[in-house]
């Protein structure tokens, strides 16, 4: 349903506290922008006209059209007031956007949930001559945080809804139990729901006669990954490689965080329904690569490894330490727990240095999950030195201005009543804006100077609200009155440095503004030491990882789930054979969950696999979320879709006026691919409509160790429909450049011969710096038939979207690229491979 945005699981990306100039300028533009020609608005995707959306919800096809219904903000660009949107479409491409559907209200939001034709009149709401349609919604009590399932219907083709008196139909008493979808089940002929208590990783399964009476049928869960909440289930049955006498069911369950990214993702289940119960089919069990155990912390002390701060101890725990829940996962008797004193204490464990002669380093994590960020150290040093432009101590703003009242009449002296502890500022005074707890508002900018250094840098904390959010609370560098840089806090009371380059604006006259417009949770920002440097700060390391350093750099990081039990990760060493390397184990954090567990270092020839990457995934990318299919369409065929975003960064991505997308349309179906029944998708053929023109085509190309046009002009475009085959030959990694051009932008999707993984890159893909954890590379596994890669590739103006294979492997990106960027380049590194074929179609705008 919702979830606030969490950190990545795996990062190795930069943190940029600062926002550039580049996301900020779709947001001046967007008021004198004629609607959906905005820069980043998608053409062949559905988006809301403006406002927040994320989960598709109550998908149902009656009387000639696709109902899409949508959670929705009709009051703002971030999530809240969640009440249902909705849209209709003949043909799953074109979509025409109605009045809001169902309302929240001063009682309830509006959560997700689906819809059906109640064809024989079951719930009395309609006439068997003119069948009703039903809402089944999660209903959010403002009041109490319950969730329950309530209904509301429709007699005029889901124009307009009434809500049921006998609301809620299904009340549980839980604060997580949300997210109906609801069906036809013939052989019993009644009314089936699938239902997710999220905070167990379950879900549960109700059948009713009338969609007001609902009977509890059986459970399934934990299984699979279970990283994060479950949510927006799905059950379907399928036939299997086409054969009607073969049908599996699929149960989707999406989950965040804790996906195959690490933060958003739709996991599926392949099994059987009896009516009553679903159960999946058994995988097995996993064992790791076998290899050399390097470090598996069974000694009564750390060996040769080195120990700072006082977190991990004089050596190994033997589990669980005081006060700390159950630890489990680990190998053997010891193992790297830094729950020393809570989470109060930090450190470090380092082991020697050691010359790469593997090709992987497995080992388990758990614990917290605070990434490794780049640009981070793990000690603070002394402020920058530079012209302070202000420190707030004195007792008063001096020249500075405020409006409204979240800043008062003088700074702050550290933390205020009802706070949490605020730290990490220097001297005696900072700017806090937790005035009246978090409903203060207001502004505080300072007189104008003229920037005549490389940097500003600055303490800040508080809430995390970027810019381009409605309400934000952050730090603005305004240049002839325009923001050109923007921070904001982490949600966390711990001052940290920031610092914006600045050295494009030397010799502007400038201001540094403070803003605080929220008044939810978080809503407030604390700042500090405002300095114009020659030198950049650096951050302090929150991280709670394991890292690889070589050259004293960090190249791989890996950190916990938020979970006590230990989990299996991998670091690809080969890019590092012959160097001098060390492992290092981090606890930098003193929060909540700020502590790490590692355990059985070993080298070895293939990579361990953690339990999400032994799921199964609908979709291997970054922005395929809360994925659900149509009820009821023609043929029995199965249409899923899903929300194209990521609580990771959703509420900060650089769109305006509207914020959220839904992928493309799929159709569905179970395959048998190397054994396994395998789940796979490909666009709804009704995309073809938007085809313009000629294709684009290119033939017989071989590419040796280069990036060449793939065929000039008329292959470039921001909205193309591409298919490729191509043969391998000695290339390491191959593929395509999409959107490629400006300021060296490209988004690549390859193909890795070693690993046999499809994968996107998009760290090169325009605007990435509005959340560190947007940019990276997303993979999927997917092996060569017959020698051959064949790959469909959906670029729209701000997304990607790659089917491999028959549809097994998928993965679903987000990209902010300049409007120029539209070149399409072949590839092929450490090696040559050929071309076979690639065709290129230009993509109409649906909204024409």
């Amino acid at each position: 349903m919702f979830r606030r945005a969490r950190v990545r699981t795996i990062a190795a990306v930069a943190t940029v506290c600062a926002l550039s100039a580049a996301p900020l300028a779709p947001q001046a533009l967007a008021a004198d922008t004629p609607p959906y020609t905005e820069t980043y608005r998608p053409q062949f995707h559905f988006t809301p006209e403006r406002n927040w959306m994320n989960d598709p919800n109550g998908l149902v096809y009656y009387k000639g059209e696709y109902h899409l219904f949508y959670q929705y903000d009709p009051n703002g660009r971030t999530w809240g007031d969640m009440s249902w949107g909705h849209a209709v479409s003949t043909d799953l491409v074109h979509w025409k956007q109605l009045p809001l559907a169902l309302s929240y209200d001063d009682k309830e939001m509006v959560f997700s949930g689906s819809a059906v034709v109640d064809w024989n009149n079951t719930t009395g709401f309609g006439s068997e001559q003119n069948p009703p349609m039903v809402a089944i919604y999660t209903s959010y009590s403002k009041s109490t945080g319950t969730q329950a399932q309530s209904l509301a219907y429709s007699t005029d083709r889901g124009r307009t809804w009434t809500k049921y008196q006998g609301n809620p139909v299904i009340d549980i008493g839980s604060k997580d139990f949300r997210d109906p979808k609801v069906q036809w089940y013939a052989p019993t002929k009644s009314w089936l729901m699938t239902v997710s208590l999220s905070a167990e990783h379950k879900v549960r399964f109700y059948s009713s006669k009338n969609l007001k009476d609902w009977e509890l049928l059986s459970e399934f869960g934990p299984a699979g990954a279970t990283g994060g909440v479950w949510e927006c289930p799905d059950l379907f049955p399928l036939a299997v490689d086409g054969d009607t006498k073969h049908i599996k069911w699929v149960l989707v369950v999406n989950i965040n965080p804790g996906g195959i990214t690490g933060g958003s993702g739709a996991q599926y289940f392949v099994g059987d329904f009896d009516g009553r119960t679903f159960t999946a089919d058994d995988k097995g069990t996993y064992t790791p690569p076998a290899g050399q155990v390097v470090q598996g912390f069974e000694g009564a002390d750390y060996g040769t490894w080195t120990t700072t701060g006082t977190a991990f101890g004089d050596g190994p725990a033997a589990g669980a330490l005081d006060g700390q829940s159950t630890v489990t996962g680990f190998d053997g008797k010891g193992l790297a727990n830094s729950f020393r004193s809570g989470d109060s204490a930090t450190g470090t464990l380092t082991s020697p240095p050691f010359t790469v002669d593997s090709k992987y380093l497995n080992f388990k994590v758990g614990g917290g999950r605070h990434p490794h960020e780049a640009g981070t150290v793990l000690e603070q040093g002394p402020p920058p030195a530079g012209t302070v432009l202000a420190d707030f101590e004195g007792g008063t703003y001096g020249d500075w201005t405020t409006t409204g009242d979240a800043f008062g009449t003088a700074p702050a002296t550290g933390t205020l009543p009802g706070q949490q502890e605020v730290s990490g500022f220097l001297g005696s005074g900072l700017v806090n804006t937790y005035l009246n707890g978090d409903s203060a508002t207001g502004t505080l900018t300072s007189p104008e100077f003229t920037i005549d250094k490389d940097y500003v840098d600055f303490l800040i904390g508080g809430g995390h609200h970027p810019a381009g959010y409605d309400n934000p609370t952050a730090v603005e560098l305004l240049v002839d009155g325009n923001v050109v840089r923007s921070a904001t806090g982490q949600d966390t009371e711990a001052l940290d440095w920031a610092s914006w380059n600045v050295r494009d604006l030397a010799g502007k006259k400038a201001r540094i503004r403070i803003v605080d417009n929220n008044t939810g949770s978080w809503g407030h920002i604390d700042v500090d030491q405002i300095t114009l440097s020659e030198t950049q700060a650096q951050p302090v390391s929150r991280e709670t990882s394991v890292n690889l350093l070589v050259d004293g750099e960090v190249v791989r990081s890996a950190t916990g789930s938020d979970s006590e039990t230990l989990d299996w990760v991998s670091f690809d060493l080969r890019p590092y054979a012959g160097k001098e390397a060390q492992i290092q184990i981090v606890d930098g954090n003193t929060s909540g969950w700020g502590h790490i567990l590692a355990d059985q270092f070993t080298t070895a020839d293939a990579p361990a696999k953690s339990v999400a990457q032994r799921a199964d995934w609908a979709d291997y990318g970054k922005d395929y979320y809360a994925a659900v299919s149509w009820e009821n369409v023609p043929g029995d065929k199965r249409y899923m879709i899903g929300w194209m975003n990521d609580w990771e960064y959703g509420t900060s991505i650089p769109t305006s006026p509207w914020r959220g997308a839904q992928s493309v349309p799929r159709q569905t179906a179970l395959r048998t691919i190397d054994g396994r029944i395998r789940l796979t998708s490909e666009p709804v053929p009704s995309l073809v409509s938007l085809r313009e023109g000629s294709a684009a085509t290119a033939a017989g190309v071989t590419v040796a160790n280069t990036s060449q046009p793939l065929i000039g002009p008329a292959a470039e475009g921001k909205a193309l429909d591409i298919m490729a085959t191509f043969t391998l030959n000695d290339a390491e990694r191959f593929g395509l450049k999409v959107r490629t051009g400006t300021g060296r932008e490209e988004t690549d999707i390859g193909y890795d011969t070693t690993t046999q993984e499809l994968y996107v890159d998009r760290t090169r893909s325009g605007a990435v710096d509005f959340s560190s954890a947007f940019p990276g590379i997303q993979t999927a596994p997917l092996k060569a038939t017959n020698g051959k890669v064949k790959l469909r590739i959906l670029v729209d103006w701000s997304s990607v979207e790659v089917f491999g294979g028959s549809g097994e492997a998928v993965i679903t990106d987000q990209i902010f690229p300049h409007p120029d960027s539209q070149g399409v380049r072949v590839f092929a590194e450490n090696g040559s491979v050929k071309l076979d074929k690639a065709v290129v179609w230009h993509l109409g705008s649906a909204h024409n």
